[in-house]
């Protein structure tokens, strides 16, 4: 065995001339009892005669017979633990001779595990000031807010303008329609363009006017580009915000007073900012784990993750209103520009599976079956059928291992040495 570049591994196999004889002379008999030959009854043709007439059928099947059986073979002799589809090469096969050739493939590496238990960790344990759970429950009031029509006058800062749109160039295929879209004046979530040109319209009015989209706003087909509208300004509107009160609390849930519904908000701030401090601290984590061992990943897995990724995008796409088939993605590109980061994600799985190995951590039957009841609650779906489709496709198969993941990142991170993030 010759050990190549990384995880690839090279083998020259014989297979012995008996093996090569008695697979031989089965193909031949198999060939003679299908086939039909002038001045012979079936299956009684000389089998010297379907050996000559028959002879690149027999070598092929042969081959394919015995080259995957005794590369398996050889695999299992050399404990590997082979990735993806070998590349067969260098095939020697001469009458009355063994049958040689050459297997190239990529294994699954060895990852000799160093101290992962007490790594420095950045974590503090997130604050929650009266000043958020007030922004946040401003952020509730404005969502329950009513809005009253004002009459005719020509739209100020503050009004929201109830408006109908309809995009005369600058944007791919079908053309963009809106009707009775509500835009508050001068607010963060209107862009700039509307509001400018919508300041001092009157009801009944009607313009034309280019709005450009920044890079990353959320609709593809808009993003980065100047759009031209014709805007029909049907009315001005005020938001009025309900008080801040116990009705307030009671008509928004089952909250039997504002203190309780503060004491709520306070408690799922402090809740998003700890996930997030954890994941930050879980990541931190990684990071330093995947200094510390340094091994090659195959080729094979990571153009599956890659392969995910475009998957991801194209569903993406899909879900935003866009045909998957009319995308045009040139492999090499993306696999270029994805490279890197596919190679850590594939490189911290590895890693994150061997500590789960050691420690024995796994997904339990009830907590991939709970994942299984939630998308099926989810997508009103019968919770057996969706669990025999998983099943089936191998999505049991990966909701449990996203499962140990977490388990294992949930382990580290209780073992790790907690410290301040040096930002305070």
């Amino acid at each position: 065995m010759a050990l190549l570049e990384g995880c690839k591994h090279e083998l020259e196999v014989v297979i012995p001339i008996e093996e090569v004889t008695r697979e031989t002379e089965m193909v031949a008999e198999k060939v003679r009892s299908k086939v039909n030959l002038p001045g012979f009854r079936p299956g009684k043709a000389p089998l010297s005669m379907i050996r000559q007439r028959y002879q690149e059928h027999i070598r092929q099947e042969v081959l394919e017979h015995l080259v995957p059986r005794f590369f398996r073979h050889r695999v299992t002799e050399e404990q590997l633990k082979v990735v993806g589809t070998p590349n067969i090469r260098d095939v020697e096969f001469a009458a009355g001779e063994p049958i040689k050739f050459k297997a190239e493939f990529e294994v699954a590496p060895e990852i000799e595990l160093k101290e992962y238990r007490g790594i420095t960790a950045p974590y503090a344990e997130p604050q929650v000031s009266e000043e958020d759970s007030s922004e946040r429950l401003e952020e509730l009031r404005k969502q329950k807010a009513d809005y009253v029509n004002l009459d005719p006058r020509p739209a100020q800062h503050g009004d929201v303008a109830v408006i109908d749109l309809l995009s005369l160039s600058g944007v791919e295929g079908e053309p963009v329609r809106a009707q009775d879209m509500q835009l508050e004046m001068g607010s963060g979530d209107t862009l700039p363009e509307f509001t400018t040109h919508i300041l001092g319209m009157t009801p009944g009015e009607e313009k034309t006017f280019p709005v450009t989209y920044p890079e990353d706003y959320g609709q593809q087909r808009l993003a980065g580009r100047t759009v031209e509208f014709r805007v029909h300004l049907k009315m001005i509107q005020t938001k009025e915000l309900p008080e801040l009160n116990d009705e307030f609390a009671k008509d928004l849930g089952d909250f039997q007073s504002l203190d309780e519904l503060k004491e709520t908000v306070r408690k799922g701030i402090f809740r998003e900012r700890e996930l997030a401090a954890q994941r930050a601290a879980k990541d931190a984590v990684v990071d330093k784990l995947l200094e510390m061992h340094n091994f090659p990943v195959p080729e094979a897995y990571v153009d599956r993750q890659i392969e995910t990724y475009i998957e991801r995008f194209l569903a993406e796409q899909e879900a935003m209103g866009r045909d998957p088939r009319k995308i045009s993605l040139d492999p090499a590109k993306v696999k270029t520009a994805m490279r890197d980061r596919a190679v850590r994600e594939v490189r911290s799985s590895l890693l994150l599976e061997r500590i789960a190995e050691r420690e024995a951590i796994a997904a339990m039957r009830e907590e991939v079956d709970q994942e299984i009841q939630r998308y099926a609650k989810q997508h009103r779906e019968p919770v057996a059928a969706v669990r025999k489709r998983f099943d089936e496709n191998g999505t049991t198969q990966r909701i449990a291992g996203v499962i140990r993941t977490e388990k294992t990142l949930n382990f580290l991170f209780e073992q790790a040495r907690k410290e301040a993030p040096a930002d305070g």
